[in-house]
């Protein structure tokens, strides 16, 4: 048995459990093997469907192997431990009819229990949108992590972190299109541009229905709001040859990561238009005075950088 690796990779997803685990060694009470039916799952873990032939896999893989990577479970005053991470291995022990499993035992606050989750699930990918933006949702809401504070630690934009969470938005039959995979993510944000709810509701059951793309959401998304038919000039991108296009696209995510907001570039018809996506007014005007500070300095920026 060995302790968790780091988690690593190109998601960069803010601190790993080992990180954690290791920058806080007087709560750490070392690596013990605990009866699994002393180990109670945690309440808020962000996860809330498991996938039984990947459940099944894991079990066949433990009952072979054992548990490899210990779980992280947290003490109760009752004597017994509350699960921090690792429920896919604590299911998967018990479905192999183990009776114990290796655990590292360490006291930890509410915050940090529901972060580990979130990151555990995150960095493997787990999480459906709709799971990662409730879970995300109450690290800011009832933690009290800022916006800026939680993209870091799960290796987000603040831009993509807002539009993850703003999915919650959506009626729950649409946001339950989503979780079953039936819609994106691209889609849910598409049917947020209807601000009517009803029509929301009827909008993602046509997306379903119609086999809709991402695209044609957002068409039909501006016409009900509008009340009008929007034109192919007005809603659909001309045709770009793909060296221009993939020109644009890296020159998207410059804005984007300069700004630390998404910036999109459209070509309408013989015109191209610079949006950016903000989530209210007074982002709006942060951005109209961020851009207005940089053009009245040009002596102060390094010639790559876009403005």
């Amino acid at each position: 048995m060995v302790l968790p690796a780091p988690l690593t990779g190109q998601r960069g997803i803010g601190r790993g459990l080992a990180a954690i685990l290791a920058n806080a060694p007087s709560n750490f009470n070392g690596l013990r093997e605990l009866p699994v039916d002393a180990v109670a799952t945690n309440p808020r873990q962000p996860r809330r469907d498991f996938d039984a032939e990947a459940l099944l896999a894991l079990s066949e893989s433990i009952r072979v192997h054992g548990v490899l990577q210990p779980v992280v479970v947290r003490p109760l005053t009752d004597g017994r431990f509350e699960l921090v991470a690792g429920e896919r291995r604590l299911r998967a022990a018990k479905m192999a009819a183990l009776t114990t499993v290796p655990a590292v035992v360490r006291a930890s606050g509410e915050a940090e229990r529901l972060e580990l989750a979130l990151i555990e699930n995150v960095a493997r990918e787990d999480l459906n949108p709709i799971e990662e933006a409730r879970a995300c949702a109450t690290l800011v809401q009832d933690l009290g992590l800022t916006k800026e504070e939680l993209a870091r630690r799960v290796g987000k934009s603040r831009v993509a972190l807002s539009n993850l969470i703003r999915l919650l938005e959506l009626p729950d039959e649409a946001l339950g299109l989503i979780e079953a995979g039936e819609l994106s993510e691209g889609h849910g944000r598409a049917i947020l541009t209807c601000k009517d709810q009803p029509w929301r509701r009827q909008l993602a059951r046509e997306a379903v229905a119609c086999g809709w793309s991402v695209r044609e959401t957002e068409r039909h998304a501006r016409e009900t709001e509008t009340g009008h038919a929007v034109s192919d000039a007005e809603s659909v991108p001309v045709a770009i040859h793909p060296d221009l296009s993939e020109g644009i696209a890296a020159a998207e995510d410059t804005l984007s990561t300069a700004l630390g907001r998404e910036v999109r570039l459209r070509a309408r018809g013989q015109r191209f238009q610079v949006q950016f996506l903000v989530d209210d007014p007074g982002e709006a005007i942060a951005l109209a005075e961020q851009l207005l500070e940089r053009a009245q300095s040009p002596a102060r920026r390094p010639e790559h950088e876009p403005f």
